[in-house]
């Protein structure tokens, strides 16, 4: 059908004039398209021969909308400018509307919003069919496909005039978001003009979603390039030659070097050891996982795990790989986080206030300021891991981890391993893929050998040459591993003796006792027998949830007794008296028998109802121990206070003070 013909024309206007004087929609001859517009328009009450301006939006309303649609109006305007180009000049009007069918973009010649027949063209003016009845714009809006409406075929009569030729544009997810429109004289009709809009309409569509793909590349790549820079892992890309071509802060931090004095070199080249040790190295063009690897960084060798994944393209073809790299030492100290390979422990959970027992915390804090070894001596139960604990959390490793072993407690033939670790298979019943040593857990931080004492004689030897170069190589293995650990030592055993018989290494011992502290017996301090027992008492109380009294004869009992198992001994005591107590009172009777049953010997001198007398008595004879003691060390060392003080494990102005407490001339 020719929509410029004069009959086609006359036809379309009888119809549409017999349609709204009607209402009668049995018309076969009119497009059924139109044809039910034209039944939405008389249901809602469309006035067709009103000739007012349509509703438009303005101020605040027309700014929100526009706001709104601002990715599609970016994208839409240079594909309209393009059609208006080619209708430039013929009276015909470009226009984009959002959802709701209010123009957004306008594009026509000068005075266009002046011509009567496009008067209702402009920028905010509304084309919905409850406001313009049938046309493009609405029709397209209802119907959601393009749509061509000519001449009579306008719902209203005031749009007789017009030909709109209008194409619905959907975002990337389908919803309708806007119509394109061209609009002119009647007498331009072409059908080709829909198909023009159509085309442009679907080219906007395909770049709304090349745009949306590019925006979420962008958020990917965004995200990806956080996740490469923060990643606690060092980070790695390699070329097909094995190149780096890039890497992240983690692998610059790892390697001490920056970014650009690491790319382009070829990463057999970063690895520590010599030829034959890099041959050793994977092939990074395939997948590989924590394979044990040492770099050679500005630090010294690191040992690290790392992992590969080639980069593989359509042929099939790798062009290049994908690299992490994990510092044995990081994870090392993930696994102390959560291991319990920590210390607990400070000063103030030292109990006492013994001169004695004030002198050894006043050098330990002392010790604590430094990096050198210290040697715990003291009998069993005097507190020595308490001491190392609280001389590593006062160190500067107090955040490193504290790793305690005591060497009494592993068979002689395992102590090796437990020390410096084992390679894959180095011997029978190893694990499979080897096992860290705890000097390697250390790294770092403070490695506590309980009862270094009762350590094999082999082993020694081994341990010194650890503690002279700061390296040690694991059991099976050839790799050599810096290892940075501050030693603190503890032993109830004399160690000058067991030198002089020969199962004591001599500069071994000198290596450890930098730092030397004796922890005094308890029965050396009865001023904390008091403290200690009231300390255990008001624990075990909060714990339970009760409240306890002691009877005051029980501490007579305690002054009197020798303390054997020291501060461990007391404690198991007060724990023992607390589950006996009766009525709340803990008594002498809940004592243990050797406590409440002494020699007559021993308690006979010490008035049993006269408890300060005893305490005095006590603390006499201890001072008379201490001055027999002090005189045999002077007398053995030929009056050598240095020699004493080391030996005693205080200070030299201490031993001073005790020689002039004791009236002792030097």
């Amino acid at each position: 059908m020719d929509l410029n013909s004069p009959e086609t024309s006359g036809f379309l206007d009888e119809y549409w004039q017999y349609f709204v004087d009607t209402g009668n929609s049995n018309i076969s001859q009119v497009r059924e398209v139109i044809l039910c517009s034209w039944q939405r328009s008389f249901k809602i009450g469309v006035d067709p021969y009103n000739i007012s301006l349509h509703d438009h939006l303005y101020g605040d309303d027309l700014a929100e909308a526009l706001h709104q649609r601002e990715r599609l109006i970016s994208v839409a305007r240079p594909f309209m400018a393009d059609l208006y180009a080619i209708v430039r000049g013929s009276g015909f009007v470009v226009a984009l509307t959002n959802e709701d069918g209010y123009i957004l973009e306008l594009f026509g010649d000068d005075g266009a919003g002046e011509t009567p027949m496009t008067s209702n063209f402009f920028i905010g003016a509304s084309w919905h069919e409850r406001d313009a009845g049938t046309n493009a714009i609405g029709t397209a809006l209802e119907e959601q496909k393009p749509v061509q409406v000519s001449g009579p075929e306008h719902y209203c009569r005031k749009h007789h005039c017009l030909t709109c030729s209008a194409a619905p544009i959907f975002d990337p997810d389908d919803s309708l978001i806007g119509i394109l429109d061209i609009s002119g004289g009647y007498e331009g009709a072409h059908l080709h003009t829909l198909g023009m809009v159509v085309a442009a309409a679907k080219a906007i569509i395909a770049q709304l979603r090349i745009k949306l793909k590019n925006h979420q590349l962008a958020m990917a790549n965004k995200k990806l390039v956080s996740f490469f820079n923060m990643v606690s892992d060092g980070v790695m890309i390699l070329d097909n030659n094995g190149k780096v071509t890039e890497l992240n802060p983690a692998a610059e931090r790892i390697f001490g070097r920056n970014r650009s004095k690491l790319k382009g070199i070829r990463f057999t080249r970063l690895l520590a050891g010599d030829g034959s040790e890099k041959e050793k190295c994977p092939n990074w063009q395939k997948s590989h996982s924590e394979i044990e690897i040492l770099l050679d960084t500005g630090n010294g060798p690191c040992k690290c795990l790392a992992s590969a994944e080639p980069f593989i393209d359509e042929q099939e073809t790798v062009t290049g790989s994908f690299i992490t790299l994990r510092p044995i030492k990081a994870l090392q100290h993930l696994v102390h986080r959560f291991s319990g390979y920590s210390a607990s422990l400070q000063f103030n959970d030292i109990i006492g206030k013994s001169r004695e027992m004030l002198e050894a915390v006043e050098l330990a804090k002392l010790s604590a300021q430094t990096t050198s070894n210290v040697l715990l001596q003291g009998e069993s139960g005097t507190g020595k891991e308490i001491f190392a604990q609280a001389i590593h959390n006062q160190s500067s490793r107090f955040a490193a981890p504290f790793i305690p072993l005591n060497c009494g407690a592993i068979p002689r033939e395992l102590v090796g391993s437990e020390l410096f670790g084992y390679e894959d298979g180095a011997f029978t019943g190893a694990c499979r893929g080897g096992k860290p040593g705890k000097f390697e857990l250390a790294d770092g931080g403070t490695f506590f050998l309980d009862e270094i004492g009762d350590m094999p004689l082999e082993q020694q030897a081994v341990l010194l040459r650890v503690i002279q170069e700061k390296r040690m190589t694991r059991i099976g293995g050839i790799n050599v591993i810096p290892v940075d650990v501050r030693l603190i030592c503890a032993t109830h055993k004399n160690l000058l003796e067991k030198v002089r018989n020969g199962t004591f290494r001599q500069d071994l011992y000198y290596r450890l006792n930098v730092m030397s502290i004796t922890i005094p017996p308890l029965r050396e301090r009865l001023d904390d027998i008091p403290l200690l027992f009231q300390h255990f008492l008001d624990k075990l109380c909060r714990d339970r949830g009760n409240k306890l009294t002691v009877e005051r004869d029980l501490m007579h009992y305690l002054y009197a007794y020798p303390w054997p198992g020291n501060v461990r001994e007391l404690q198991n005591v007060v724990e023992r008296a607390t589950n006996l107590a009766i009525n709340g009172v803990v008594s002498v009777h809940q004592l243990p028998g050797e406590i409440i049953n002494r020699p007559i010997e021993t308690t006979a001198t010490l008035p049993a109802t006269s408890e300060p007398a005893n305490r005095r008595q006590r603390i006499l004879q201890r001072k008379e121990r201490e001055k027999h003691q002090l005189l045999h060390l002077l007398n053995v060392h030929d009056g050598n206070v240095t020699q004493v003080a080391r030996e005693l494990g205080v200070s030299r102005k201490t031993i001073y003070n005790r020689m002039e407490h004791h009236a002792i001339a030097n």
